[in-house]
């Protein structure tokens, strides 16, 4: 890395982590000079550990995507979720459209040091351990910055090698504001941020070692589990790492953490209860009598309302301590989990990514898709300014509603898990931006009201449908379930076309040219296209209401099928044996083949017209945030925000115009 930080960049990009790392690969990429400063030493501790498999789609764009599967990280087939104690979780399964689109669970020190040696290696200059303290307005604020002043943040280290790096300034045409939590333009300058009420969480975690794994043998062996907490007070998670470490952690809400510490303390006559064998002077547990129960012990307590975590660790785990870049390494650790936002994130000559503008509860694990989201954003818009795609302000409106866009998004599903961890007890709606809820939902919300006109304001009513709606996202469904549901609207076909009066009929002594699963339709698609199309969570959205009609209908010739006593069994060999996946389901025509011996209806193996109802609705349900983390970047080229998308070409990336409406 340089040792001289350069007096003047095109691009000055404020922290390291991912949205910081990526905004000046992707920068560096095409051309623009670009100077990074971090304040950390690299590599240093962060936690987040669990990615999206739209990560992916961002890292290929910059050439990335290799260097982050060849590393070692631990391969994430998908994620588990359980809600309800008595109910079996549902299973998120990420290579269901191939092989490759796992994800990772990622070890976040060397994962972000690996990000940033590639922005490196891409031609940004990056610059460590270097803190910067203020920014230089342009009056009045917030005006184009202009300068930025920083100062050598470990002078100690360097000075006894005679490499100390002075104070100084560094002035710039385009700042990206990348500093994390910190967030050094909207707590400083813009004092902008504002925290959503009903998501004012703390967590606390450690690191297990000899930890058990889920779905050891199957196709989901080592995915994450989440479990929501038996006391509905919030949420567990089970990570596992590929330094052979599991990562085990609760997020609970600010104040009910408060009362059971206070409880915690209180009972110090008995032993706190602690898992797996006696523990090393290493470990912790907490004793008999102790008078201020540590950190640790108060976590190794709070594990005990998520059972199924429990279970995952086993008898032998042991609470590992994990050392930091500062050199410490506690048994536990906490931090707050307050999600908040900003009412923008761009102006002329600035840009706002990742935690430094937004931080949303990590149960859906968005954090670093968010990041890179922002980060393509604010490249994308930066060097549209500098081609003249479109004037600095319009590109800087850009970033800012697609940022909340994205935002919003989760924001909403994440309030929809509440939803259900919370036992509905609670509102969760005032941390919804109208303004922002429309722009996301734009496509959505009519949907929601059953395709009525609706007016430019969002009433609470409103916003609970939606909610409501996105609850079915994290309901259980098995590849099992999606193949008798697809083999009984298979058979409903068939039985459309043999009630058709204007369909075509063979003469009776010859076998049907085809099996009438796979004939063509009056729309030229065949049935199992059509049937295809209701299970695949990349179609467009369907109004609940005309989806619940419809299932009527289907359910309504089955029924007459079955009551003629055509139907055999599933099992005879007339379905497809393949299964469907349980989320990202989607199967081509040509795998849709049945012998005319199999025109017969399945047999319900232990379905029944509620589980067709139920697995329709969850994968309707699911489309709502496809668009955002299952195409990765796809949306940005594909979803207008006031008539422009990006333009995700390499040495061109930037803002193109389209014909169709912006959001």
């Amino acid at each position: 890395m340089p040792n001289e930080i350069p007096e003047h960049t095109q691009v000055l990009v404020v922290g390291g982590g991912p949205a910081g790392s990526y905004t000046a690969a992707a920068l560096a990429r095409e051309g623009v000079d670009v100077v990074l400063l971090d304040l950390s030493k690299f590599p240093r501790y962060h936690i987040g550990e669990s990615l999206l498999p739209s990560v992916r789609h961002y890292l290929r764009f910059i050439d990335a995507e290799d260097k982050v599967a060849n590393y070692g990280f631990s391969r994430k087939p998908g994620s588990a979720i359980k809600f309800n104690q008595y109910m079996r979780e549902g299973y998120t399964d990420f290579v269901a459209l191939g092989a490759s689109n796992n994800a990772w669970n990622v070890v976040r020190s060397e994962f972000d040091q690996l990000l940033l040696a590639h922005a490196a290696d891409s031609g940004a200059q990056v610059f460590t351990e270097t803190r910067v303290d203020t920014l230089q307005f342009a009056p009045p604020p917030p005006a184009p910055t202009r300068c930025a002043s920083y100062a050598d943040d470990a002078p100690h280290s360097r000075a006894s090698s005679g490499d100390a790096r002075p104070a100084g300034e560094i002035s710039f045409d385009y700042l990206v504001d990348a500093s994390g939590r910190y967030g050094l333009l909207s707590t400083k300058y813009l004092k902008n941020r504002r925290y959503n009420q009903s998501l004012k969480n703390v967590a606390v975690w450690g690191y297990w070692r000899g930890a058990g794994m889920y779905g050891k043998g199957t196709g989901r062996e080592n995915a994450p589990f989440f479990e929501a907490l038996s006391d509905e007070s919030g949420w567990a998670w089970f990570i596992p790492l590929h330094n052979g470490l599991t990562s085990v952690g609760v997020v609970m809400e600010q104040k009910q953490l408060g009362i059971r510490s206070r409880a915690v303390s209180s009972a110090t006559s008995a032993p706190l209860p602690a898992f797996g064998s006696e523990p090393s002077p290493g470990h912790a547990r907490a004793r008999s009598g102790h008078p201020a129960p540590s950190l640790a012990d108060r976590y190794l307590t709070f594990l005990h309302l998520a059972p199924g975590v429990q279970a995952l660790l086993g008898e032998d785990a042991t609470l590992e301590h994990v050392r930091d870049e500062h050199g410490d390494a506690p048994a536990a650790r906490s931090a707050s989990d307050f999600s908040y936002q900003a009412d923008r994130y761009a102006g002329e000559g600035w840009r706002i990514v990742g935690d430094a503008g937004a931080f949303i509860d990590p149960f859906f694990s968005s954090g670093v898709h968010l990041a890179m989201t922002g980060a393509m954003s604010a490249a994308a818009t930066i060097a549209a300014s500098i081609r003249g795609d479109c004037a600095e302000a319009v590109a800087a409106l850009w970033h800012s509603k697609r940022v909340a866009i994205s935002y919003t998004r989760f924001l909403v599903v994440v309030l929809s898990a509440y939803k259900q961890i919370r036992a509905q007890s609670e509102n969760v709606l005032v941390d919804i931006d109208e303004d922002n809820f429309d722009k996301a939902f734009a496509f959505f919300r009519p949907v929601i009201q059953g395709g009525a006109e609706m007016g430019t304001q969002l009433s609470e009513d409103e916003l609970q449908r939606a909610l409501d709606f996105c609850v079915h996202l994290f309901s259980p469904t098995t590849p099992e379930q999606h193949e008798r549901v697809r083999q009984r609207l298979l058979f409903s076909h068939y039985m459309l076309e043999e009630e058709d009066p204007d369909a075509e009929d063979e003469p009776a002594d010859t076998p049907p040219s085809r099996p009438a699963y796979t004939r063509q339709t009056s729309t030229g698609s065949t049935a199992g296209d059509e049937v295809d199309r209701l299970l695949d969570v990349k179609a467009p959205i369907v109004d609940p209401g005309t989806l619940a009609r419809l299932v009527r209908a289907k359910l309504g010739l089955f029924r007459r099928g079955s009551s003629a006593s055509i139907a055999t069994s599933a099992g005879s060999g007339s379905a497809p044996s393949s299964p469907v996946s349980t989320v990202f389901s989607h199967r081509s025509a040509s795998a849709v083949s049945v012998s005319s011996a199999g025109d017969t209806p399945p047999s319900d193996g232990g379905g029944g017209d509620d589980e067709v109802r139920m697995v329709l609705e969850k994968v309707n349900a699911r489309r709502v945030i496809h668009a955002e983390h299952g195409g990765g970047v796809n949306s940005l080229e594909q979803e207008a925000v006031g008539g422009l998308v990006v333009r995700l070409e390499r040495g061109r990336l930037g803002l193109k115009c389209v014909a169709t409406e912006g959001l």
